[in-house]
């Protein structure tokens, strides 16, 4: 019987050209969803690979983004984010290239899900291609990079639960 058989889930027609990160974080999803990197709210960004320079980009009032990635070797890599929706605290889907209108672009959604008291969130990145995943993954550590993500998120919210009035 093949994997599609009885019982088995179904596998995304997206499957080959996606990488999947999720995190359950011990806050709530509303500051979650408020202070995350999709946002462009956090402070600072990036892995140990790689950081951003930017200047502190809010969605709601601008919804592209220019900005520029530091690579460990000192290469600097211009990056452009388009948000396509915002559903806060539950979506936030954008799409991230070089520049408008390049076509290696890839989408991102990010959902944030209750989970008891905590936030269950799960970034889905779609590429056009599957080299296009399989090159983000092996020469820019983009699962790496996703985790990182993520496991900073949770220290930053994490420290502004335990200190309201810094948040």
């Amino acid at each position: 019987m093949s994997a599609m058989g009885r019982g088995a889930p179904a596998q995304s027609a997206t499957a080959d050209r996606e990488i999947v990160i999720s995190r359950v974080i011990s806050a709530p999803r509303e500051l979650c969803s408020r202070r995350s990197p999709m946002c462009g709210t956090c402070r600072g960004g990036g892995t140990g690979r790689v950081h951003h320079q930017h200047a502190g980009v809010r969605i709601p009032r601008r919804r592209e983004w220019d900005f520029v990635m530091h690579g460990p070797d000192g290469t600097d890599y211009q990056e452009w984010i388009s948000w396509t929706e915002i559903a806060p605290p539950e979506r936030i889907a954008l799409l991230h290239g070089e520049s408008r209108g390049d076509p290696n672009a890839f989408e991102s959604v990010v959902t944030f899900a209750p989970d008891g008291a905590a936030t269950r969130i799960q970034m889905r990145t779609v590429f056009p291609t599957k080299e296009l995943r399989d090159e983000a993954v092996e020469k820019y550590h983009a699962i790496e990079g996703g985790q990182q993500t993520l496991s900073n998120l949770a220290a930053y919210v994490t420290e502004i639960v335990r200190n309201p009035v810094e948040g």
